[in-house]
């Protein structure tokens, strides 16, 4: 069944209540993971702590492999909130979809092109604004006539192919994850038989969602963090 979006105008430009919901949900729910983990520091981290100091290290390690931990250490907020937020972001519509008079109101919010792509133009805004506020904006603006000033245009074309990808890919992998749940749960309730033969394939692929959800998550903050290091770092 295909279902509308609950859309809205504001000023001229249409918006989507649903995105709206679901990154607030999003939102909420990693707020929540960060207040349990931290709210009751022990030297010897045990449970929430733990999983939190986990992500800390594991997205120090993605800043280190990509600049000095000088340069990047300014970034390794930015890096937890995006790990965790599209973590979230990406799982929300694998358990179940919400759907009111064929208007869809709960699912994965990085399964809408809007969102990812938003997020894409956002990362790569921060990019040139630390760049420039690192190295000058003089300073910076050389970084795109190297090696060859005639290159310019290909390095305006690749800051667009940067941002379609970062989007593109994030969104592809979760909307095609969730039309194929939603398929094999048409199926489940299509007949008996078809129960049978959709509740297995569909434990099997929510498993599997859920190893892409934290996957897609990674691939978007380690590519966060080498386009910023091109734009920061002096020497890559």
């Amino acid at each position: 069944m295909e279902h509308k979006n609950p859309e809205f105008v504001f000023l001229g430009m249409h918006g989507n209540w649903s995105n709206i919901l679901m990154l607030a949900v999003t939102t909420l729910i990693v707020f929540l993971i960060a207040y349990f983990a931290t709210r009751n520091l022990k030297l010897k981290p045990t449970g929430m702590q733990n999983f939190m100091e986990w992500i800390m290290d594991f997205v120090k390690g993605i800043i280190k492999s990509n600049f000095d931990w000088q340069t990047g250490g300014r970034f390794h907020i930015l890096g937890i909130t995006l790990i965790m937020f599209i973590a979230v972001a990406n799982v929300l519509g694998l358990p179940f979809s919400i759907s009111y008079d064929g208007v869809l109101w709960w699912k994965s919010p990085t399964a809408d092109p809007t969102v990812t792509m938003t997020l894409a133009v956002m990362i790569l805004l921060l990019t040139h604004y630390y760049g420039i506020q690192m190295k000058g904006l003089k300073e910076y603006g050389k970084d795109f006539l190297k090696p060859l000033p005639f290159l310019l245009p290909l390095k305006i074309i690749e800051e667009f192919a940067n941002t379609l990808t970062l989007g593109l890919r994030l969104y592809g992998n979760i909307y095609a994850g969730e039309v194929l749940l939603g398929l094999l749960a048409g199926l489940a309730t299509s007949s008996v038989f078809g129960f049978v033969g959709a509740i297995i394939p569909a434990m099997a692929w929510q498993g599997f969602s859920l190893f892409i959800g934290g996957i897609q998550a990674f691939i978007f903050v380690m590519l966060t963090m080498v386009y910023m290091s091109h734009k920061v770092s002096t020497d890559h």
